[in-house]
């Protein structure tokens, strides 16, 4: 059983062995901003993202996520996890463990479409009922630098009769530095 376990680990590094890259970018929409940090996430093999979002109307979230992909075909494809700092204008401050995935197309060298998705239902929330986030567009790769047109919706269902807070929904134009 134990070798069993060493050997699919020293297979997913292999798979891994891909430089990770650092980046850091910005998004903004129509009203709210996005900073975000990462180690690696739009490459096969593991990944390390921190982000934090602002909504002019109601409230904010960071998170910070872990996520592996592995290329299939001409996408890669991730699966991951984040823990999220919810604090929704409305409703009381908290927490939650949501799960997803995305995709990734490289079209070509300079152009990609991407996707994904997180989820986490009131078992996995602390002040809200649940926690929606979505998000996919283009991005245009001209290294060290790129350019990334989307649409992003973020939601933190209301508890305890207190409303929704929909921190993103709606079209954002990002930019990003990648070493």
């Amino acid at each position: 059983m134990n070798k069993t376990l060493v050997a699919c680990a020293a297979g997913l590094l292999f798979v891994a062995g891909s430089a990770n890259a650092i980046s850091v970018s910005g998004e903004a929409g129509e009203h709210y901003t996005n900073l975000g940090v990462g180690l690696g996430g739009t490459t096969a093999g593991l990944g390390i993202s921190g982000n934090w979002i602002r909504s002019d109307h109601d409230g904010d979230i960071g998170s910070l996520g872990l996520s592996f992909g592995l290329p299939v075909g001409p996408l890669t494809a991730t699966v991951g996890g984040k823990a999220i700092y919810l604090s929704p204008k409305d409703g009381k401050d908290g927490g939650a463990l949501a799960l997803g995935g995305g995709l990734q197309w490289d079209l070509n060298r300079y152009l990609s479409l991407y996707g994904e998705g997180y989820f986490a239902p009131e078992s996995l929330t602390s002040g809200a009922k649940a926690y929606n986030e979505a998000n996919g567009g283009v991005r245009l790769n001209v290294r060290p630098f790129n350019v990334d047109v989307g649409y992003r919706y973020i939601n933190i269902e209301g508890k305890d009769g207190n409303r929704d807070n929909a921190i993103a929904d709606g079209p954002y134009i990002g930019v990003g530095v990648g070493f």
